[in-house]
């Protein structure tokens, strides 16, 4: 197995962190290296990498950028792959990582990977279906020039449990700074247009999942609207994302009523509608009108 290092960003992880770090803790075959980058927590988040022996670097909560601080933490690593973690991602399974980073071995033209999130135990029937949905159970490697997955799924990929090529990031800048989301698939992109691949590992599991409110959603679609009218090359290069989100919307209400919650019906269309609504405000807003969107809706 290739040697890597894990990186986990934190920020007041809570129960749920020290839950991730129990597991990641089991997983880790030592010398490999854990390196939390905690973004000045208030709760015990710190104390709780410490008591697991991972290293802590304390920044600035004001200093935290989704992409900026993963390229940050690259500075000092020497492995060959370095794994990212999010703290309220749950291992699944004693070989989650093992799984994820095997198949630099075996693909050598893949840079990056990322592995199959499955909801929490709380999750609620609409994130249970964001993740069923969005998480299949078969595994692939893509290049740009594959049928599948098409268009822009090409490049999905979630840095709540991902791995990449160290050099091959560094050898693209590293993430994108300033995103406010997205980073991962910017670089999943430009791996597929520098003809490098990038492969889904449907055995290396974890549970993650968020139980999010109509606002929330409609919150998180807006930004995913601006990420599309920012990153418009990722589009051109890769090709539309038109559609998807009506396909995803009727899916849901098939895997509510067959699920028999038919009490969520009501909650899945209001979401769908906010999802729609967020998501092209985002898209068709100039800079301008976005920023101050922006500043009414996270007030």
């Amino acid at each position: 197995m290739m040697n890597f290092t894990i990186v986990i960003p934190t920020y007041n992880g809570g129960t749920l962190w020290k839950e991730s770090a129990r597991r990641l803790a089991d997983q880790i075959p030592m010398p490999f290296r854990v390196k939390v980058i905690d973004s000045s927590s208030k709760d015990d988040t710190q104390k709780t990498a410490q008591d697991f022996n991972f290293e802590v670097e304390r920044i600035d909560q004001k200093d935290f950028d989704h992409g900026g601080t993963r390229s940050y933490a690259l500075a000092d690593i020497e492995t060959e792959l370095v794994v990212f973690l999010t703290q309220d991602a749950l291992l699944e399974g004693e070989k989650a990582l093992s799984n994820l980073v095997s198949v630099f071995d075996r693909e050598p033209e893949v840079v990056c990977a990322y592995g199959r999130q499955l909801p929490h135990l709380d999750a609620n029937p609409l994130a249970q279906h964001a993740r069923y949905n969005s998480y299949k159970p078969n595994s692939y490697v893509a290049s740009l020039t594959d049928a599948f997955p098409a268009g822009f799924r090409k490049a999905f990929l979630s840095n709540s449990f991902a791995a990449y090529r160290v050099d091959f990031l560094r050898s693209i800048g590293g993430f994108p700074k300033h995103l406010i989301l997205g980073e991962d698939a910017c670089v999943a992109a430009k791996a597929l247009v520098a003809n490098k691949k990038v492969a889904y590992v449907s055995d290396a599991k974890v549970r993650h999942s968020h139980n999010y409110s109509v606002l929330q959603e409609f919150k998180r679609y807006f930004d995913i609207g601006v990420f599309h009218s920012t990153q418009s090359w990722m589009i051109d290069e890769l090709g539309s994302v038109e559609g998807e989100g009506v396909k995803f919307a009727l899916d849901q209400l098939k895997y509510i009523c067959k699920s028999k919650k038919y009490h969520w019906l009501i909650l899945s269309i209001f979401t769908s509608i906010a999802k729609f609504i967020g998501y092209k405000l985002g898209k068709k807003t100039s800079s301008a009108w976005c920023k101050a969107i922006q500043k009414i809706i996270y007030v």
